[in-house]
C-alpha cells in the first residue's frame, strides 16, 4: 500500500477491509468496523485522531518495523479486538486508552530505546472492558522497562487470563480498577524480574491460579515452580 497521509496509511471508510497488505509505515484508522487481516504494518496502528477511538479488528497479522525500535505503543488504542497478531520491535505493546478492547493469542516481544518506560499492555486513560486472554508477553530484552502488564490507569472491569508473561520491573501490575478485577491463570517466567512478580491491588482483584514457570526457547512450560500470590 502506498502511503496517503504523511508516514501513515489511512483508513477512512467505514467497514474498509485489508486483507494480505503490506504497509510500510504507519496504519491510521479514521472509520469505524474497519477490518485487518494477513497483514504486515512495519510502523504501528492506531484508531485514536482528534480525540475519537475508532473501532477495528486486527488478526493474523505482523506489527512494528523488522529491525530497529519504535519507543510508541504497536497497536491501540480504544475499541479494538485483535487476535493472532506479533508485535516486534516496538518499545509498548498494546495500548489500551478506551472501552471494550480484546486482546487474544498474540505474541509481544518487547524493546526499549533509553529514556522509553516499556510496558507489553499499558492503561493510559483506560475505559471500561478490557481483557487480556492467552497472550504471551516477553520484556527480558528490554532495558527500559516498567511491566509486561502494567494497567494502573482508570481502567474498569477487566479480565487478564491464561497469559505467558516474563521481565519487566514488577511483571503484573494491576492497580486502580474499578468494577469486575479478574487476575487467573497467567504463568509467569520465574526470576525474569528485577523487583519481584506482582504489585497490584489484591483487595480488590479476583485473583486465582497463577504460578511461576520456567520455559524453554519456544515458550513451552518446562515446570512449575511455585504458585503465585497476589502482592500490594
Amino acid at each position: 500500500m502506498t502511503l496517503n497521509s504523511g508516514d501513515a496509511y489511512r483508513v477512512s471508510q467505514d467497514g474498509a477491509v485489508l486483507d494480505g497488505m503490506h504497509i510500510p509505515g504507519n496504519l491510521l484508522i479514521t472509520a469505524h468496523n474497519v477490518t485487518v487481516r494477513n497483514s504486515q504494518i512495519d510502523g504501528f496502528v492506531t484508531d485514536e485522531y482528534e480525540n475519537v477511538d475508532y473501532s477495528y479488528t486486527i488478526v493474523d497479522s505482523t506489527v512494528g518495523p523488522a529491525a530497529g525500535c519504535d519507543s510508541q505503543p504497536g497497536v491501540g488504542e480504544g475499541s479494538f479486538y485483535a487476535r493472532g497478531v506479533l508485535i516486534r520491535n516496538h518499545g509498548d505493546g498494546f495500548r489500551d486508552s478506551g472501552n471494550d478492547i480484546e486482546i487474544h493469542d498474540s505474541y509481544v516481544h518487547l524493546c526499549s530505546n533509553p529514556g522509553d518506560h516499556s510496558d507489553g499492555i499499558q492503561s493510559y486513560q483506560g475505559g471500561h472492558n478490557l481483557v487480556l486472554d492467552h497472550n504471551t508477553l516477553d520484556q527480558r530484552d528490554a532495558k527500559d522497562i516498567t511491566a509486561p502488564i502494567f494497567l494502573t490507569d482508570l481502567t474498569n472491569t477487566v479480565s487478564v487470563t491464561n497469559n505467558l508473561v516474563a521481565g519487566g520491573t514488577y511483571s503484573i501490575q494491576v492497580k486502580g480498577a474499578g468494577g469486575t478485577v479478574v487476575v487467573r491463570g497467567n504463568r509467569m517466567v520465574d526470576k525474569s524480574w528485577v523487583y519481584g512478580p506482582v504489585e497490584s491491588d489484591c483487595g480488590t482483584i479476583q485473583w486465582s491460579d497463577n504460578s511461576l514457570v520456567t520455559i524453554d526457547s519456544a515458550y513451552n512450560v518446562t515446570g512449575t515452580v511455585a504458585p503465585l500470590p497476589c502482592h500490594g
